[in-house]
Order: C-alpha cells, then structure tokens, then sequence
C-alpha cells in the first residue's frame, strides 16, 4: 500500500466525550413543622447544555414532592419546591479539538433521584439527598482514510444454474403432419395403386 492510493474522507463522529456523577443535599422550608416524612420523589426534570471549552455544562430543574405529617401526626400534607443546578463535565477528546462546528448532545445516565429525606434537626426543614449522572457528546467533523484499489476489478458473484425449454408450433404441426401422411401407396406392376386393394 502506498500513500497515492490512500484518500481522506470528512465525517461527522462521536470527537469527545464526558460523564459525571453529582450527590447533593437539598434543604426544604415547608409552611408547617414536620412531624415525620411519608415520602419522596422527584419528577419533571429538564435540562439544556452548551460547550464552553473543554466543558460541557449543562442547566436544569426538577421537582422535589416530599409528602410529610404535621400538627403532632394529624394532619399530612405534599410539599413541592423546584430545584435548579448547574454541572460542568468535563470532556475527553481523542484527537484533540475539531475546531469546526459542534454539537452537544447530554444524555441522561441516572435521572435525579432521592436517596435520602429526613426532618432536620432544627425540626422544621427537610434535607433531602439527591443523586444524579449525566452523559455529554460532543458530534464534530473528523477524517477517514481509506484505501483507493490501483485497477479494476469485477466482483465474484455466485449464480445458481438456471435452464429453460419450449417447444414451437411449427415443430408440433410438422409431426402431426408426418403422422397424417406417413403412409404413402405404390404402383404395382399393372399401373394399379396397391393402397386402394
């Protein structure tokens, strides 16, 4: 192989890569002192993201729903309070930077989730544990190369053998011919037909 036979060819491909993973504790205020936590969960998550350098960092909110008793376990209630964050992953290239337009893509790897909620100990908040993983890809331009063949070439194709027969009319109609008349009198000695004796 030498050099003249190889050509470049310009792609878009994965160019770099990023993943993290973030644990935080959120503190809750909700409008009655708690007197124990029935439960939590996080729904409504939305997040954006755009390249800064060697970083992707990626904007969102979510919704924490923490469903808790009050007034001495009487009464209970659901509490909710957005919550908005910021994460910058940090990307891998493997050939260095394209330099040309980019695209970000974030991948969700582990939605916000609730590890942990208890009642602070002030006795009038929540702290909530919440974890989350976010993957981030970076869709750049990048070269292919190839190796070009010097000569032409023709594929090797595998046929299956294949025949056909038919038979014409006129083949047909000169038989039947032949069957019809195949029989042809003679002459005796006399000058009389044999074929009508």
């Amino acid at each position: 192989m030498t050099l003249k036979n190889l050509r470049q060819i310009v792609t878009k491909a994965v160019v770099a890569k990023g993943k993290k993973r973030s644990e935080s504790t959120e503190v809750l205020c909700p409008p009655n002192k708690p007197s124990g936590i029935l439960g939590c969960w996080i729904i409504n998550h939305h997040h954006q993201a755009k390249k800064n350098g060697k970083y992707v960092e990626v904007t969102g909110k979510y919704d924490i729903n923490v469903w808790y008793s009050h007034h001495d376990h009487s009464k209970t209630s659901v509490y909710t309070e957005t919550i908005h964050y910021r994460d910058r992953v940090r990307l891998h290239y493997r050939d260095g930077s394209t330099g040309g337009h980019e695209e970000v893509h974030v991948k969700v790897i582990q939605q916000p989730n609730c590890t942990e909620a208890v009642v602070s100990k002030c006795g009038e908040k929540f702290n909530v544990s919440v974890e989350r993983e976010l993957l981030a890809e970076v869709v750049g331009e990048t070269k292919v190369c190839i190796q070009v063949h010097p000569h032409d070439f023709e594929e090797e194709w595998q046929f299956g053998e294949e025949s056909s027969s038919s038979s014409s009319s006129s083949s047909s109609s000169s038989s039947s011919s032949t069957g019809a008349h195949g029989k042809k009198g003679h002459h005796d000695g006399d000058g009389k037909d044999s074929s009508s004796l």
